[in-house]
């Protein structure tokens, strides 16, 4: 069977049952577990130091009344931060790099940050549909525009870290696959290509990161603007 760059994306299966709810489960073993006792290890004090500088900076933009999401947001970073670094590790998958899951996680959280706000302040929430001192002329088109801008948040939030995970991944496939191939031809351009894998894998690392955060702040802001 011929295998595509493209396969790496596909969940793989054992015994003819999907691995990607296992591979969704497992950073959660990675969490710090209740204990009777304040402080464990230095690794349950690391763990806990970066929950609550992660909570602290995703709590920055929203107002008091946004802090009952606090454990949403935070499980949803450390969720989708364990994965994306998980999925870099050779012989892994990357759930992330679904389009179907990011959506799973994206569309819940926005539609309800959007019900919240057309529960607790109508006028306010359908007012960002129309800036104020619009032209009347420009009224509908207006309103449509920003209808539009509005429903497609759920999907740029998927499609964006499905994306930026699927090119940093098929680029380090096609950049390992080089360094191979000219390994016993060009054995100099090969050892530069596999420098520039090593940065490569580095820079990943750096958005695997970045993209989560993105994420669950970009979700935030949209919470404050409902709450």
């Amino acid at each position: 069977m011929t295998l595509t760059f493209f396969d790496q994306f596909s969940s793989p299966y054992l015994l003819g049952i999907p691995l990607i709810l296992l591979s969704m489960l497992f950073p959660a073993l990675l969490l710090p577990m209740p204990n009777a006792r304040w402080i464990t290890n230095r690794l349950s004090t690391l763990q806990l130091w970066l929950i609550h500088t992660i909570t602290k900076q995703l709590m920055i933009p929203l107002n008091k009344s946004g802090h009952k999401w606090a454990i949403i947001l935070t499980s949803l970073m450390a969720l989708l931060l364990t994965t994306n670094l998980l999925g870099l590790l050779p012989y892994t998958f990357t759930p992330t790099t679904q389009l179907s899951m990011n959506m799973a996680l994206a569309f819940p959280l926005w539609l309800a940050t959007l019900l919240m706000g057309l529960r607790n302040q109508p006028t306010i929430s359908l007012g960002h549909l129309l800036p104020e001192g619009t032209p009347t002329p420009l009224i509908p088109i207006l309103i449509m525009i920003e209808t539009i801008s509005l429903l497609i948040r759920p999907l740029a939030l998927g499609v964006r870290l499905t994306a930026n995970l699927t090119a940093g991944h098929l680029l380090i496939q096609l950049i390992s696959t080089a360094t191979i191939t000219l390994l016993p031809i060009m054995t100099t351009v090969s050892i530069l290509t596999a420098m520039i894998l090593l940065l490569l894998t580095i820079l990943e690392v750096a958005v695997a990161m970045i993209q989560a955060y993105v994420f669950v702040l970009l979700l935030s802001l949209y919470l404050q603007e409902n709450i």
